[in-house]
């Protein structure tokens, strides 16, 4: 492996020191000489503008690039090494528009259209999950993408106040509606919490999502969920979202929308691990909220999630080029 690509290592540069990435890659910005040999991209967007309450998901990339210096180069359940098996590098941040929705959506998918016409699959940190749109009007713009998706929210409503604005629990409805979604392999994990109707129930039903609320989950148990999860997903191209409120508050506090009940901090990360195999063209883990973090419990998980990620991203550019 190119040692441009390789992350600095804790054994020549403490990981208290430095300029925080991702990971500690090589950060490679528009423009860079080497931009175009990246094959993984990791990306920030710090944005909420879409969130309905309780704000601070803009500052989660910043949090999670500096977690994520902690991140090694092995995965000590799997044994990938995914420095060494694809050529990655933070690509730094997507800059929104803080005050024009529509205009941040637009910025999003301009930037993730360069990255896919690069031939660059993009991991993302969000960034409320509104920012999910746009990256998928991005990937599919000339096929419909299988998804599995882990949350406590279906994200399927729409928009609030009987208006038409772009809001975090509407990314997925938009999304399948829009035809970037094939909702016969989409499959949401994890649901759970209040709610104030069954209209985002009634649209999966009626689209045919395949909705695992957190009660089935336990019932089952995550291995026998997960192993329909990747048979729902197929062998096409699909895009993994992850939430963080997915995962039980008392492991991430800190996320704008928590609700309890969910996984564990161990359960939160084996799930991801059953995911390797599938052709994941991106994925992005959203909702890390700093301002409601105790201790960044939030954003170590979040930047151990973002590794598993990763992780299962790599070899399925193993598998795509085997079949090319």
């Amino acid at each position: 492996m190119d040692d441009f690509f390789t992350p600095v290592s804790g054994m020549e540069l403490p990981r208290f020191a430095g300029v925080p990435t991702f990971m500690r890659l090589p950060h490679v910005p528009l423009g860079h000489p080497r931009r175009g040999e990246v094959e993984v991209g990791l990306v920030g967007v710090p944005w909420d503008g879409g969130t309905s309450n309780r704000p601070g998901a803009r500052h989660g990339p910043r949090a999670v690039r500096d977690a994520s210096t902690m991140i090694r180069a092995q995965n000590g359940a799997t044994g990938v090494r995914p420095f060494e098996a694809a050529r990655c590098a933070d690509f730094g941040d997507v800059g929104p528009n803080p005050v024009n929705v529509n205009d941040t959506v637009a910025r999003i998918e301009a930037a993730y259209g360069d990255l896919r016409g690069a031939g660059i699959r993009p991991l993302t940190v969000g960034g409320d999950h509104l920012t999910s749109l746009p990256v998928l009007r991005a990937l599919a713009k000339d096929r419909p993408l299988g998804m599995v998706h882990f949350d406590s929210h279906t994200d399927l409503y729409r928009g609030y106040f009987g208006g038409s604005d772009l809001t975090h629990g509407m990314p997925f409805r938009c999304a399948v509606e829009e035809g970037l979604l094939d909702p016969a392999r989409v499959v949401q994990i994890g649901i759970r919490g209040t709610a104030y109707d069954m209209e985002d129930r009634d649209f999966a039903g009626a689209h045919g999502i395949r909705v695992i609320p957190i009660e089935e989950c336990f019932a089952r148990g995550w291995t026998d969920v997960m192993a329909e999860a990747v048979q729902i997903a197929g062998t096409g191209p699909t895009y993994v979202s992850y939430d963080i409120d997915f995962v039980d508050p008392a492991f991430a506090p800190g996320t704008g929308t928590p609700e309890v009940g969910g996984p564990n901090a161990f359960e939160a990360v084996s799930v991801v691990r059953t995911l390797a195999g599938l052709d994941i063209v991106g994925a992005d883990l959203v909702e890390v909220s700093p301002p409601f973090d105790l201790g960044g419990t939030t954003a170590w998980l979040a930047a151990s999630i973002l590794f598993e990620l990763l992780c299962v991203m790599v070899p399925s550019l193993d598998s795509a080029a085997e079949v090319d």
